[in-house]
């Protein structure tokens, strides 16, 4: 667990969006459009959201329904439809916890040229990769089995876990004055790699150190020329390591709540933001295509998959399909992607229930599909 960064008062527990300058039109899909500075913004109604049903979501959220939620994001057709805050300042970085995993992806698919690059292909043993770092403790077939895909699939077979919290290797990690590095590569296999999924932030510590063997530079400076300078991202913050100042690739990444939107954006759009194509399409879709679903896979009684540290859920709780792509972190940091409804939405909390306010209030408001 990552220590929050503690809130900052509004000036009102709720704050509305300022009305809409002009309705939108039927014809602008939002396809062409990317926010500058700031966003474009639409009331609800005239991006095809019900603003009765809105309106009564912003009164659950302020009484608390869905526990303590810190803001809600809406952004349909690329306009900003739905900004509030409950007790948190909108230009405050907010902590997204494992939110920073799907980042983390998205980074490595950048770094890799989209698993193409022969140092940064999938299939690449992971004893290979940090072959700087051997000997390893507990060396054996199994670890040596042990691929990038294994990692970013949360495939890993690794002695890893993290609940119980205290005393669980993150825990001993996260306050370790050590080589986070070498602490992960260390620990012992529990089975063969690739076969059964269990999640493991120790993972994501490879994949963001390996995104340091590819480029050469720490994750957090990558992303900063690499991600976030190219669609607007300021202002951002890491938990890093006291050894080596190595980010927390598994959970230590702060946003800005608009921020946040901005990266659920550039994966609605294919990985293109005005033109540039900052992280390669087919990496895009491949991550976040469900490589395991089912127990014992989070959030199951939802329909939820697990991609390359991205999450999937259906469209109807329950269902089958992959409509919805999602980013999640303890306490209740999420990121929805909804492509097929142009719809990114995030939700920042102490400790909320995101899933629920995106089944119950988010999805059903949507009257234009």
């Amino acid at each position: 667990m990552i220590p929050l960064v503690a809130g900052v008062a509004c000036s009102a527990c709720a704050r509305e969006t300022a009305p809409a300058v002009r309705e939108l039109q039927v014809t602008d899909s939002g396809a062409a459009y990317w926010p500058a500075a700031s966003w474009r913004s639409s009331s609800a109604g005239a991006v095809g959201l019900d603003a009765a049903r809105i309106g009564s979501m912003n009164r659950d959220v302020a009484a608390g329904r869905y526990g303590a939620v810190d803001g809600v994001i809406i952004v349909r057709f690329g306009w900003l439809a739905v900004e509030q805050y409950f007790g948190w300042a909108p230009g405050a970085a907010h902590t997204l916890q494992s939110v920073t995993k799907s980042v983390t992806s998205l980074l490595y698919g950048i770094a890799s040229a989209g698993g193409t690059s022969a140092a940064g292909r999938l299939d690449r043993p992971v004893t290979d990769l940090f072959a700087r770092y051997a000997p390893v403790a507990n060396d054996d077939s199994l670890k040596r089995e042990l691929t990038v895909r294994d990692l970013l699939s949360m495939r890993s077979s690794m002695d890893f876990w993290e609940q119980p919290y205290p005393g669980s290797p993150l825990d001993v990690m996260n306050r370790s004055t050590g080589d986070w590095t070498q602490y992960v590569l260390d620990r012992p296999m529990t089975g063969m790699p690739g076969t059964t999924w269990a999640y493991n932030s120790g993972a994501a510590i490879l994949v963001g150190s390996a995104i340091r063997e590819l480029t050469g530079e720490p994750a957090d400076a990558f992303a900063r020329h690499a991600l976030f300078a190219p669609i607007g991202v300021t202002g951002e913050s890491w938990f890093r390591s006291p050894y080596d100042g190595l980010p927390h690739t598994g959970g230590g990444l702060y946003l800005k709540p608009l921020d946040l939107a901005r990266i659920g954006y550039l994966v609605l759009r294919h990985g293109v933001w005005d033109g540039q194509d900052i992280v390669p399409r087919g990496w895009i879709d491949s991550s976040t295509r469900a490589v395991t679903r089912g127990p014992p896979v989070y959030f199951s009684q939802y329909g939820s998959g697990y991609g390359w540290f991205w999450w999937t859920f259906p469209l109807q709780r329950g269902g089958t399909d992959e409509s919805v792509i999602a980013a999640s972190g303890s306490g209740g940091q999420w990121l929805f992607i909804v492509p097929s409804l142009d719809l990114v939405a995030v939700i920042v909390a102490g400790n909320g229930n995101g899933l629920d306010l995106l089944y119950e209030d988010i999805l059903p408001a949507v009257t234009q599909r």
